[in-house]
């Protein structure tokens, strides 16, 4: 089987697991159009932009040493796609879902993520309703650079420890989601102040309310995460050794237990 139908298997047999084992809801949003102070979208989408530039020349970098890669990598955007879409209403304006950014941090490294992060979030704008445009800095932000930067030094932190690679990948994912939703939650605190207990007291609020949903979905994106690298593991180790995701010489004990 060629690696472009394997990974087109891969995404299909994802979407379908992600139809089924996680509940979707209508109109919900990231945090949607209009919804932010003009100058806090301005400013979040000023401090995403150096992330979005870098992470261009991260992707070309990469796919200019190994243009194989790129299946992978469409792979890895349609995973955050996918999963992102998914959604339940949480706080107003805003709502709790899968983000889907750790296996792309895992396998590409967190520059990468903040481009197909991106680039998800604004097809999501454009065609689902999902999010805005005026937005997409502070959504960016959230899912695009802070939860993939988490993911990705969970995972290599874990590494350099000697953990179970099973371990990190579940690590990674679940709390790449969880800091996207306590950074969002923080986005909306700076704007959205309490009247008596200023920010730390709304932050308080949106994280609470974020919790009943986000940490269930957080350990369910950690599962599902982990059991696509396991199949990527099995069909195409090469790529995961190309991209120093595993190492060169794996043992067959631990071929067993990843």
């Amino acid at each position: 089987m060629t690696a472009r139908k394997q990974y087109r298997m891969l995404g299909i047999y994802a979407f379908l697991v992600t139809s089924l084992a996680l509940p979707d809801a209508a109109y919900a949003m990231h945090i949607m159009e209009g919804f932010l102070p003009r100058q806090w979208c301005l400013l979040w989408i000023i401090i995403t932009l150096p992330f979005f530039i870098i992470g261009l020349r991260s992707i070309r970098r990469t796919v200019t040493l190994n243009p194989r890669l790129k299946m992978l990598l469409a792979f890895a955007g349609a995973f955050a796609f996918a999963l992102s879409a998914l959604k339940i209403p949480s706080v107003t304006g805003s709502c709790s879902h899968p983000t889907g950014v750790g296996l792309g941090a895992i396998l590409f490294g967190p520059a990468a993520m903040s481009v197909l992060g991106s680039i998800v979030l604004i097809f999501q704008a454009l065609l689902l309703a999902h999010g805005g445009i005026t937005t997409i800095g502070a959504n960016a932000f959230s899912m695009a650079v802070v939860g993939p930067f988490i993911a990705y030094g969970v995972y290599k932190g874990a590494m350099r420890l000697n953990l179970p690679r099973w371990l990190a990948v579940f690590g990674a994912a679940m709390l790449g989601n969880l800091t996207t939703y306590i950074t969002t939650s923080l986005q909306l605190a700076l704007a959205f102040p309490d009247v008596n207990g200023g920010i730390a007291l709304s932050f308080a609020k949106f994280t609470t309310i974020f919790a009943f949903t986000q940490v269930p979905l957080a350990i369910s994106e950690g599962l599902l995460t982990l059991l696509i690298f396991n199949l990527i593991y099995t069909y195409s180790k090469d790529d995961l050794i190309q991209l120093s995701v595993i190492p060169q010489e794996v043992s067959t004990h631990e071929q067993e237990s990843v």
